[in-house]
This record gives C-alpha cells, structure tokens and sequence, in this order.
C-alpha cells in the first residue's frame, strides 16, 4: 500500500477492514479502540449486540422521545377536545356534562399515536444524521449484506498511519487489502 498524503482541510479519508467472523469483528473493533483508530462504522450481514459496547455507543434517546411525543399527543388531543366541548361551542344535551370524557378517548389515543411515531421518525433522522451532507456510501463492500463483516476506520488527524493500520489489519485476521476513499 503507498504512502498517502494527510487528509486536506475538509476532506475526510476512510479505510474499510474486511472480515469473515463475527467474533474476529467484535475483538478487532476492541483491539483498533484499544490502540487509538476512531471507528467509524461497523457493517454486519446480521446483528452483532456485543458491538455497541465495543464501539462505546451511548444508549439511544430514541424511547424517551417516543415518550415524549405520546404525551404531547395526548395532552394536545385531549385538550383541544375539551376546549373545543366546553368553551368554543359547547352544546346543552339534556342538562348533561359538557366534557363526556369517554367519548374523547379515540381521538385522544389516535393523536397520541401520531404524535409518538412522528417524533421516533423526526428523533432517528436527527440521530442517524440523515440529511444532505458529504458522507461515505452506506455500504462500503457489496458482500456485507452476504456473509462479510466491515469495519470503517475514519482518519482522525494528519498523524494518522496507514501502514499502522494495514500492519493491524493483518494481526486481526482482516483481508490484506484496506479499501479507502476520501469525501471532501
């Protein structure tokens, strides 16, 4: 592999590694942590859960902001009702309650259910950083949906090593060849 020039000012360089285990992939992402590569992605054919842990992933936001969302929904649903039933137009049925609070209840759950799924949908865009920006391609190596694993390996600094890293790949098991490409 030649020697290549630190990355540019904007321009970020990736190097993918190459597997065929799952257990190889989970003690070569603890091993690349251990010796200092930011990792950027680990792609998998099946889910790995020992992965999130080796990749010091932080637990997902994504259940309190369903939670979230479910609670607007339902205070939103059920006060517009009520306020539409005993302040806008309330109607005198019979000398009845103006506020049937049974008869709020579909809407009510259907408004919190809108709400709960549009803020999962709005909160995994935000946390997966899907919009229009220069980021490598989703699938790096075409066998990774098959049987292969792939690690990405983003050049952090200008005091990044390549040679280091191809000299790792070969301790860890991986393909001798380290795929590369560069996003400006």
């Amino acid at each position: 592999m030649s020697k290549r020039r630190s990355p540019s000012r904007g321009a970020i360089r990736y190097h993918v590694l190459v597997l065929d285990d799952a257990d190889e992939t989970v003690a070569a992402v603890r091993r690349l942590r251990r010796d200092g590569f930011d990792l950027h992605d680990v792609y998998t054919p099946f889910a790995v859960h020992e992965l999130d842990v080796e990749m010091g992933l932080r637990p997902t936001r994504l259940p309190w902001m369903t939670l979230l969302g479910g609670t607007l929904g339902l205070t939103l649903g059920l006060g517009f009702q009520a306020w539409t039933a005993t302040a806008n137009w309330p109607l005198n049925i019979g000398g009845k309650s103006n506020l049937a609070l049974p008869a709020l209840a579909p809407v009510t759950f259907e408004s919190a259910v809108l709400l709960a799924a549009l803020f999962s949908v709005a909160t995994l865009f935000a946390a997966s950083r899907l919009f229009p920006r220069g980021r490598p391609p989703s699938q790096p190596i075409a066998a990774v949906t098959d049987d292969r694993f792939a690690i990405v390996v983003r050049e952090a600094d200008a005091a990044f090593d390549p040679s280091r890293l191809a000299g790792l790949a070969g301790e860890l098991g991986a393909d001798p060849f380290i795929e590369s490409w560069k996003v400006e």
